[in-house]
């Protein structure tokens, strides 16, 4: 069995590479860097369609994920990564089963409901490029019968972007976070990449059929509980203390604090579960929390 990896090079899609080809699957990483295993074949988002040749399935990983506010420079790079790029990744496809890795920042932010559905809008409110941009790609894979899967705030070994930024603001011992503690879903990589394998059926299951599917670990934490956790792994001794979140958000709105955006500040302060039902109705068990996670 082939297995086509777009941005094999990347966080999410280097743990997937590495994982089918320990199971014996051969492997080709499509993106401009190789990937950490398998066969590299270079493409270019932004240039032109990947070739799929020879290949049985596609993961479609590759993605631009910076925080970037409207308007910023950089906004039309992401665009075209994420949502032309996803546009070459279907079309180049031609019929071959596709798991598009979404993201659970294409839902409107704007809800008070205790646990997210797929149904859940996805059309307005995001709160930076990344998510408006993801959730455009997310309509097309939709659109063109690909199996959809939207984690939330993945994390695991390697992880360049979540856990970094949240151990940078480590000072003196303390951890500063705005508001109270909240319910979050969060998503172990390996969890994610257990669900990319489930859904096109490599693991013994039938592939899913195609839609939206949530993935996170299989219950939500208590954001501080899972903010020592983390900073007892990797060895940082802090104390989180809370800040008031309209200061926060007045910050986030009117100046330029490295890394502090409204974004940032929403990912830490709104409780957001994420309901699992249409995943394990395909019979997908997330096996990995916060627990098992080590740097």
């Amino acid at each position: 069995m082939h297995i086509a990896i777009t941005g094999a090079s990347g966080f999410c899609g280097a743990h997937l590479a590495r994982t089918a080809v320990s199971l014996g699957l051969d492997v080709t990483c499509h993106g401009r860097r190789p990937g950490p295993a398998g066969h590299h074949l270079s493409w270019d988002a932004t240039a032109h369609d990947p070739d799929f040749t020879g290949a049985d399935l596609v993961v479609h990983c590759a993605a631009a994920v910076a925080d970037l506010p409207a308007g910023h420079p950089a906004e039309a790079h992401q665009r075209t990564v994420n949502v032309t790029g996803t546009e070459r990744v279907l079309r180049a496809a031609a019929g071959r089963p596709v798991v598009h890795v979404s993201s659970a920042s294409v839902y409107d932010p704007r809800t008070s409901a205790a646990a997210l559905t797929e149904n859940h809008p996805t059309a307005a409110g995001h709160l930076n490029s990344y998510g408006r941009t993801k959730a455009a790609a997310d309509r097309l894979a939709l659109a063109a019968g690909a199996v959809v899967l939207r984690p939330r705030a993945v994390y695991g070994p390697g992880d360049p972007h979540l856990l970094p930024q949240l151990l940078d603001r480590v000072r003196h011992r303390l951890l500063p976070v705005p508001g109270g503690d909240v319910p979050l879903s969060l998503t172990a990589v390996a969890n994610l990449t257990d669900a990319c394998l489930s859904a096109l059926g490599l693991t013994g299951s039938a592939p899913w059929p195609p839609g939206a599917y949530n993935i996170a670990d299989a219950a939500p934490y208590r954001r501080d509980e899972a903010l020592r956790h983390i900073l007892t792994a990797h060895r940082r001794p802090a104390r989180i203390a809370h800040l008031p979140a309209p200061l926060v958000r007045l910050v986030a709105r009117t100046t330029l604090v490295p890394g502090l955006t409204p974004y940032t500040v929403d990912l830490l302060t709104r409780g957001v579960v994420l309901d699992l039902t249409c995943a394990r109705a395909q019979g997908w068990r997330p096996a990995h929390s916060l627990t098992d996670y080590r740097p």
